[in-house]
């Protein structure tokens, strides 16, 4: 069965280009990302490596760690950092996980048990492995999303996920489509008009099941 939102991720050690760690240690009391890869020194990956690298200071403004995988090994990990902070103009401070045994990728359920990386591969062998995990400091998943090896990963709405889910987080609300920080949240259902009022003041009622107020500070 594949991990689902919610679940506990797994926890694991492995190594990675600053060293080995164990996963829920590293995770520790912050949110996490961990976006993955289906080989080092390709184009697209690299440049959403670099997008990463770009948004350095918004993850620690969110108080979030981010971390790579790819199935490659850290020599490959190290050598292709150079490329990335190239294109990208920023330093990737964060770790890449090596996963040559494709043990994180299979317990992420972005492999089959199955699974093994042929002499000669390709991306194509592990197309799969291009996915984004958001993890919340419970360690569970939050968040998931796959995309396919052509497509390029729009960090831009993964840093408006991100928002959306620590608006979310201890404050009772929801978010509507395209929302962005700023804007108003919505009341869910299972509050009473009563208790909404209490907890947040004025809000719109649009359908009896559908109220907006302006997002907590």
């Amino acid at each position: 069965m594949g991990l689902r939102i919610n679940d506990v991720v797994p926890n694991f050690t492995a190594d990675t280009d600053q060293g080995e760690i164990s996963f829920h240690d590293w995770i520790g009391d912050s949110w996490a990302i961990l976006f993955s890869h289906p080989k080092d020194f390709t184009p697209v990956c690299t440049t959403e490596f670099s997008a990463v690298a770009q948004l350095n200071d918004e993850w620690a403004k969110r108080g979030t760690k981010v971390i790579g995988v790819s199935v490659d090994g850290v020599e490959d990990h190290k050598k292709w950092k150079g490329d990335i902070e190239t294109y990208g103009n920023a330093a990737a401070g964060f770790p890449i996980i090596a996963d040559e045994a494709l043990a994180v990728s299979k317990a992420f359920d972005m492999l089959p048990a199955e699974a093994y990386m042929p002499d000669g591969r390709t991306p194509a062998d592990s197309a799969t492995v291009r996915s984004v995990f958001i993890i919340g400091p419970d360690k569970q998943l939050k968040l998931s999303m796959t995309y396919p090896m052509s497509v390029g990963r729009n960090f831009a709405e993964i840093l408006r996920a991100l928002d959306g889910l620590q608006m979310a987080t201890g404050n009772g609300v929801a978010t509507p489509a395209n929302w962005v920080p700023g804007e108003d949240v919505i009341i869910p259902p299972t509050v009473s008009n009563e208790d909404a009022t209490a907890k947040f003041g004025e809000f719109e009622t649009i359908f009896p099941y559908l109220r907006k107020t302006k997002a907590p500070s």
